[in-house]
């Protein structure tokens, strides 16, 4: 029976090979720090096995309760990190169909490619950031920390094992930065992966092209599911009316997320149809510029949904300060070793110091478990029964 499955499986990498475009990554091409023979031996095709491994992540299940723009809101029709991270998915591989590319390669960097962000979003990164400079550690990147979580720190420091060409488009997805075009940088090795982590710790403006062109369309999917998701959510908060869309990028993408997501993904096909290469037109690329600017400054920055920042900002204070003086004076009671690093392969506190293992914890944290720690902290509790009076 086995063999039979892995006949089939050797039969759809042939496929493959006849199938997929010329510049699509072939699923034998898979590359892992460390050989597995099950996998080897086995039927499963290598970047579907990297897909599933992440989706049974634990990283993955506290995508659940992460922000994506909008925190602490009781509105449950606002988007959530986890819808955030399964529309890339989709846009992606629906683009990734019609140019022909692996759709495996591109769920597993698509399901991964925001395991990084931190409780509270990009607020939460500016914050986390900001103290692990003041401890001497490199700026906090959400797409650094995403690969050093599946590569390191799952499976009780174990790590999924995943493929240089998973970890690659997580650490080069780059969401935020702007481009019309990403051509892919390819023929990466491990060693290039930790260099390139390297140099964007230094110089976190440093600008990573993927290795893939399936790594390049999750970086545009990012976008396209986001712009546009934005400001349906800030409409449906009142923050925003739709006549308030710039009407120059109103006219190229239409009013509605719905369109905006049609025709961006039917112009990136379109433009990068039998190219080794993925991008816009110039004037899709001109309006989606147009609006990520308004964007910017009508919901990002908007000081109505920052009311608390102050409040939150601080907590990233008190917690980090907290866990580091608790793993320095080995505090067994403190949730930092009773939920995190319970059970967690020995090679990996010998490895880090105390400062990167609460950057680790903290970063890894729901917002609800953040507020909930942050809370235990704060609020006095009741002293044991015998101390009350008789």
């Amino acid at each position: 029976m086995e063999q039979e499955l892995k006949d089939l499986r050797d039969h759809l990498d042939r496929l493959e090979e006849k199938r997929l475009s010329p510049y699509a990554t072939l699923s034998r091409q898979a590359v892992r720090e460390v050989r597995e023979e099950r996998l080897v031996s086995g039927h499963r095709q290598w970047f579907s096995v990297d897909a599933d491994r992440i989706l049974h992540s634990l990283a993955y299940v506290r995508y659940i309760d992460k922000t994506q723009v909008f925190s602490l809101i009781p509105n449950d029709h606002i988007t959530h990190r986890v819808l955030h991270v399964q529309l890339v998915s989709k846009i992606a591989r629906t683009i990734g169909r019609f140019l022909r590319l692996n759709e495996d390669l591109i769920e597993a960097i698509a399901l991964g490619h925001d395991i990084g962000h931190p409780p509270f979003g990009h607020d939460g990164e500016r914050y986390l950031s900001e103290i692990c400079e003041s401890h001497a550690l490199p700026p906090f990147l959400h797409s650094i920390q995403g690969v050093h979580a599946l590569r390191r720190l799952e499976k009780k420091g174990r790590g999924c094992n995943l493929s240089l060409q998973v970890l690659d488009g997580i650490l080069c997805h780059d969401g935020e930065l702007h481009a019309q075009s990403v051509i892919p940088d390819r023929n990466k090795t491990f060693d290039d992966l930790n260099r390139e982590i390297r140099l964007k710790q230094e110089d976190p403006a440093f600008k990573l092209r993927p290795m893939t062109l399936e790594g390049c369309v999750v970086r545009m999917s990012d976008v396209i599911s986001y712009i546009g998701r934005d400001i349906e959510d800030a409409i449906r908060l009142g923050l925003l009316r739709r006549k308030d869309i710039p009407e120059g990028a109103r006219k190229v993408l239409g009013d509605t997320n719905g369109t905006m997501v049609y025709r961006m993904v039917t112009d990136l096909i379109h433009q990068s149809l039998d190219r080794d290469e993925i991008g816009f037109s110039r004037e899709v690329a001109d309006a989606i510029d147009e609006l990520r600017g308004f964007n910017m400054e009508r919901i990002y920055e908007n000081p109505l949904i920052k009311t608390e920042s102050d409040k939150i900002k601080g907590l990233y204070k008190i917690q980090f300060h907290k866990f580091l003086n608790d793993l320095r004076k080995h505090r067994q009671d403190s949730v930092i070793f009773t939920e995190y690093l319970n059970g967690m392969d020995e090679s990996y506190e010998k490895e880090y110091p105390p400062e990167v293992i609460v950057r680790d914890f903290i970063s890894g944290m729901t917002d609800a478990y953040f507020i909930r720690t942050g809370r235990d902290m704060l609020i006095p509790k009741s002293l044991p029964a015998r101390f009350h009076a008789a």
